[in-house]
């Protein structure tokens, strides 16, 4: 669909109720799921759809920076957005007077990530194919143009970054086979925080059953008890086999994360998600040489490549967290794989659009850059509302086939 012209430009703020306690955590107790959509109206029926997860009220501020920070892709063809749309994102992230309330994080931020992310749906659909095929079928340059490594340079140069791809490319052939087999993923929702033991216990039975080996359990509880016989059920009634990961989403101060992280190592889990307020990168150093083997694993709300370079270099991360909801959009999430790459870090993002978009993230990863493919968290709340749902059978992500990034939104 060449010549596919945005014409018209519009932020829709979607709510939607979930299940009594699904979604809660120590921190967010009470969560309604929420997309701040961007809607990228073209002359044809083709419409580019980008999200960002919020979790209610905040969604309208989102939805007004999305139209404020939107306006001057009008009239523009998406092609030649996209040709150059690392220097076009950086300008909207430079906005003179919006930049000040961030920079580069918080509102605004999760603003450009909806609007980035809807670019690169229209562009994947004006070219008739799944994100995933367009992400793979760009050649280096042209991959790394639609990106900002502004602020990297001094870790990762766009030479180097081309260079990369270029040097992963003999070999793709031999991970495109998880095209075919999946991609594998990890349950988050047997364990939120509001549910009862027996409900966690009968949830992880059931995901069993559909073929999951990984699951996460939220901690942070009042009464740090509850979080060790939790932990100890789960780590019973998966066995050793089962892989268990913990998640406090910032819920302990430095000195409570470094006692509760080393008393729930005693269930061996692959990582401690994060333990202390994201921010403090010295308390995730501190604690990661404290508590190892064990890993942390952070990024959930880490808002741009710069800190994650920080957390990269320092050690405070293990496993990388980038969301394309969080960061902005596609283009920075990708930044930041280029950077986890080259620092040898597996990249296992946060899916605060329900995995979504991340599923194709995951397999240009897997396949361009040599990434591990070591799971895909999966939360399922939100399937019924998206036109093409993502596909999980027996534990594993099977590979979307529809053109675009799997935003569309039923509601909507």
């Amino acid at each position: 669909m060449s010549g596919c012209v945005i014409r018209s430009i519009d932020a829709i703020d979607a709510r939607f109720e979930l299940p009594a306690g699904a979604g809660s955590d120590a921190v967010h107790t009470n969560p309604v799921y929420a997309m701040a959509l961007t809607h990228l109206a073209t002359d044809s029926e083709t419409t580019g759809v980008g999200l960002a997860l919020t979790l209610g009220s905040g969604n309208a501020l989102v939805c007004e920076a999305i139209r404020m920070l939107a306006q001057p892709l009008a009239g523009k063809p998406i092609d030649e957005i996209m040709a150059q749309f690392g220097s076009v994102a950086r300008g909207m992230a430079n906005d003179p007077a919006l930049r000040w309330l961030g920079p580069h994080k918080g509102v605004v931020h999760l603003a450009l990530a909806s609007i980035t992310n809807a670019c690169w749906d229209l562009w994947a659909k004006s070219r008739g194919v799944p994100l995933w095929k367009l992400l793979l079928d760009l050649d280096p340059e042209a991959l790394v143009a639609a990106l900002d490594l502004s602020y990297l340079e001094d870790v990762l140069t766009p030479a180097e970054a081309v260079a990369m791809l270029r040097n992963e490319s003999a070999t793709r052939a031999e991970r495109e086979t998880i095209l075919r087999t999946g991609y594998p993923g990890y349950d988050t929702s047997v364990g939120w925080m509001a549910y009862d033991e027996a409900k966690v216990r009968a949830l992880t039975l059931q995901a069993m059953d559909r073929g999951f080996k990984a699951f996460k359990l939220k901690v942070g509880s009042d009464k740090e008890e509850r979080d060790l016989r939790r932990a100890a059920m789960l780590r019973e009634l998966t066995g050793d086999a089962g892989i268990l990961m913990f998640d406090a989403n910032q819920r302990w101060n430095a000195p409570d994360a470094m006692r509760m992280c080393r008393a729930l190592a005693a269930f061996r889990p692959l990582w401690i998600e994060e333990p202390t307020h994201p921010d403090d990168i010295h308390a995730h150093v501190e604690l990661a040489r404290a508590i190892a083997p064990v890993r942390i694993a952070a990024g959930e709300h880490v808002p741009n490549r710069v800190v994650f370079k920080n957390f990269l270099l320092y050690g405070g991360v293990h496993y990388v967290q980038a969301d394309c909801t969080r960061l902005a959009g596609v283009s920075e999430f990708l930044a930041v794989s280029l950077l986890a790459r080259k620092l040898g870090l597996p990249v296992v993002p946060h899916v605060g659009d329900m995995g979504q978009i991340h599923q194709h993230l995951v397999l240009f990863n897997h396949i361009a850059l040599r990434h591990e493919a070591v799971f895909l968290e999966h939360i399922p709340h939100l399937r019924k509302h998206f036109v093409h749902p993502a596909e999980v059978s027996e534990g594993v992500y099977r590979t979307p086939q529809q053109p675009g990034a799997s935003c569309d939104m039923r509601e909507t």
